[in-house]
């Protein structure tokens, strides 16, 4: 039954959060206000004019609301409840715990190293970042090491060096291990680097070119000649525009098309552009205010290397309680700021040209995404466009610890959040055809339940795979969704690329696409997918049981010695790994179950 508008003078006029749900309970969108009965009422007065409005009201059946002391505690009540819930018209950015960043370490000869670290970090080095992108701090990391002659060997090898490496022949370090240097020559590179990474690149240029004036006037021409080279690189890969009056802030800016959104952030370290990234997003209900609100938790909440200013384009009505909430994180003040002159707008409107340009290149990457769906829909004579893809694949050997899997495509892209993996039922009789139709048969019985379908269905395998699916489909009554089977044409060895058959209902032969046909790749690129997912769990479940096996085999270690052995140990690999005094302490082993361990270890 839809929602009753009538009932909306029963909800509170008091700040909280709504959550609207479909027939099903699914949560479908969450949102927070002020005053939630006046909230709620907006989006059934038919005066909401935002594309997604209608399409979300049809599908609503119950709005559910949750009271809130205050608009803080509403806004990072909604933000918890999108990170359990997932709704799918909500912005929700992925859960990345872990930040990328550069450190130069604490040492008599400090070395640079990329890291990867959660919550705050060690205080081992002076940290620089994090970095908005693993491609961006690998790119800032090379260019160090390839500008400043900084060891990258470990400590131990450092120690124990007693000649230096191919790096010093080929001039990529100074070789501090066997005294090629002074360590007053080295942390004149330390420094160098450090300066760079602060973004003080002219201090630097200004200090190497003194140095090339003095290694001429000594007749070190060679050494004046890296010095010099060393400048031109700095010169060609640090043109950066430097804005005077500008210390460290991220600049934000939003574009929006209908119900589509993308954020791009641009990060300004002392008045140098260091790093840019965007975030896409579908499907969105909320209001430009009320994304970007969103955006603004659930990616700095759990950054501590927060920016001194966050630069956005609009006022905010939540913007002292982000405020509050990003300086608690970052532990010192943290400012949302919308200039409304000076160089600060203009780095604002900057932010924007960039977020319209990348919008108007994934649209158009999109559309190309698309046009090959659509091909593609054309060529195997699909009674629909293909929008998502699913497809299957099993793995066992000689039937033993038989799994499959499920990979899901959203134009053309891997999602993740749909794969699924199987164990398989009744092992006995689990051979590849009844494993397929075990599988198929368990996930479109849950798909049915929820009215959520894929529009084609790949399975491994020839005309047989396909009509089993076929028959799965009729006997439960779905009409809805095409299936296609793909296989690899057998004793085809004369060519250099690999010839597929696709099979489709209701034709006898076979169709073979060119083998450089992107259908053909896309096709191929999904059934891999699956087949390399598959292969993979089963490895890891063979592995386990194989472990598992060997321990309960072993004479007189019992159902409970061995509850304890993983308890204490945590898991088999663990056990074999242990010493026969750590396999002592264990509560009721004795010497001849420590005889048997041992004997089993060494295997």
């Amino acid at each position: 039954m839809a929602f009753d508008p009538k009932t909306l003078a029963l909800y509170p006029d008091q700040p909280g959060v709504y959550l609207m749900k479909d027939a099903g309970g699914k949560v479908l969108y969450i949102g927070k206000a002020k005053n939630l009965k006046s909230r709620i009422k907006q989006y059934f007065s038919q005066t909401d004019q935002r594309e997604m409005i209608p399409y979300l009201i049809s599908q609503v059946e119950e709005v559910a609301t949750i009271v809130a002391l205050t608009e803080k505690d509403a806004l990072i009540l909604e933000n918890n409840l999108i990170k359990q819930h997932k709704p799918k018209y909500n912005v929700l950015l992925k859960d990345d715990k872990t930040f990328i960043s550069l450190v130069i370490t604490k040492h008599k000869w400090p070395m640079l190293q990329l890291v990867r670290y959660k919550g705050k970090p060690k205080d081992n080095g002076i940290y620089f970042g994090p970095y908005t992108s693993a491609w961006a701090a690998r790119q800032i990391y090379e260019l160090m090491i390839r500008l400043f002659p900084l060891r990258q060997c470990s400590d131990s090898e450092l120690a124990s060096r007693k000649r230096p490496c191919l790096l010093y022949d080929i001039k990529k370090c100074i070789a501090p291990c066997v005294g090629k240097c002074t360590e007053e020559q080295y942390h004149g590179h330390v420094q160098s680097a450090i300066r760079l990474l602060k973004g003080q690149n002219k201090e630097i240029v200004k200090h190497l070119k003194k140095e090339m004036e003095k290694a001429s006037e000594a007749l070190e021409f060679e050494r004046a000649e890296e010095i010099l080279s060393t400048i031109r690189q700095l010169e060609h890969v640090t043109e950066t525009q430097h804005i005077q009056g500008v210390g460290d802030c991220d600049v934000l800016a939003l574009h929006r098309e209908g119900s589509a959104v993308l954020v791009a952030q641009l990060l300004f370290r002392e008045g140098t552009l260091v790093a840019s990234e965007h975030f896409s997003f579908h499907l969105i209900v909320s209001d430009d205010a009320e994304t970007l609100e969103s955006f603004l938790f659930q990616h700095y909440k759990n950054n501590t290397h927060l920016p001194e200013e966050i630069l956005i384009p609009f006022e905010l009505s939540q913007q002292e309680a982000l405020e509050e909430i990003l300086s608690e994180t970052a532990q010192r003040r943290v400012a949302i700021r919308t200039p409304q002159k000076g160089k600060k707008k203009d780095l604002v409107e900057m932010a924007q040209k960039n977020a319209t340009a990348q919008f108007a290149r994934e649209q158009d990457q999109r559309s190309l995404k698309e046009k090959m769906l659509l091909d593609l829909q054309e060529t195997l004579k699909l009674t629909r466009f293909p929008r998502r893809i699913e497809c299957f694949d099993t793995s066992n050997i000689s039937g033993t610890d038989p799994v499959a899997s499920l990979v899901s495509y959203e134009l053309g892209e891997k999602d993740n959040s749909r794969s699924r993996l199987f164990k398989i039922k009744d092992r006995e009789r689990a051979d590849d055809y009844t494993a397929m139709k075990q599988v198929i048969h368990r996930h479109f019985v849950k798909a049915k339940e929820k009215n959520d379908f894929c529009d084609l269905l790949i399975v491994d395998g020839g005309k047989g795979q396909m009509n089993l699916a076929l028959e799965i489909f009729q006997e439960l009554g779905i009409a809805s969704v095409d299936v296609i089977g793909v296989s690899k044409d057998e004793a085809r060895h004369d060519k250099g690329l690999t010839q597929e058959k696709i099979y489709v209902p209701h034709t006898k032969e076979p169709l073979l696409l060119d083998p450089r046909s992107p259908l053909l790749f896309l096709l191929q690129k999904i059934r891999d997918e699956a087949h390399r997912r598959a292969i993979e769990f089963h490895r890891k479940r063979r592995s386990k049981r194989t472990l598992s096996s060997g321990l309960d085999e072993l004479p007189g270690i019992g159902p409970t010695k061995k509850r304890r052995l993983l308890q204490k140990f945590g898991s088999v690999k663990a056990i074999k790994n242990a010493t026969r005094e750590e396999l002592s302490e264990v509560e009721g082993i004795n010497k001849n179950d420590l005889d048997t361990l041992m004997e089993w270890i060494t295997l």
